[in-house]
């Protein structure tokens, strides 16, 4: 069963994420907290939103995709960031990870949203493997950059 995620799944998306940056080897980077997801998930004017997989309508939940909305200047329309998608260990195989990307192929046709945007890391075979048999392209003529910590704090001071 896939459903956007409610207020109450909170606590579980945040110990998803947690997992992901555990599995991503990056758990030392990772400080969110369930008041600050809450708040980006269900606040006044929300920009972040939630889908959560689970076995049956009351089970628990067993993955997650954590996503915004971007924009195409060369499309004129929006699309969707994945910015997480993360399956528990055990609940690999059932199809959740499919379902989940599947519900949001679908929220991206509904809308008129043109694309279906994530990264993956160049390490994360499975989920590469996985990725090119749903038909999704790389893109590798294009490469990320990231401004944080004193860098960011050292230009927005100029």
């Amino acid at each position: 069963m896939i459903r956007r995620a409610t207020p109450e799944d909170v606590p579980a998306l945040v110990g998803l994420v947690y997992d992901l940056a555990e599995y991503e080897k990056a758990r030392h980077e990772c400080a969110l907290t369930d008041e600050q997801l809450h708040a980006s998930l269900f606040g006044p004017d929300p920009k972040v939103f939630a889908h959560v997989a689970q076995r049956d309508s009351g089970g628990e939940v067993l993955g997650c995709a954590i996503w915004f909305l971007n924009y195409s200047t060369w499309t004129g329309t929006h699309g969707i960031y994945l910015e997480d998608l993360y399956v528990t260990p055990e609940a690999r195989g059932l199809g959740l990870g499919k379902a989940l990307l599947t519900e949001l192929a679908r929220e991206a046709v509904t809308n008129g949203y043109r694309r279906v945007d994530w990264s993956v890391l160049n390490w994360n075979t499975p989920s590469i493997e996985f990725y090119d048999a749903l038909g999704a392209n790389p893109q590798d003529e294009w490469t990320g950059y990231r401004l944080t910590g004193e860098a960011l704090t050292r230009l927005a001071a100029r």
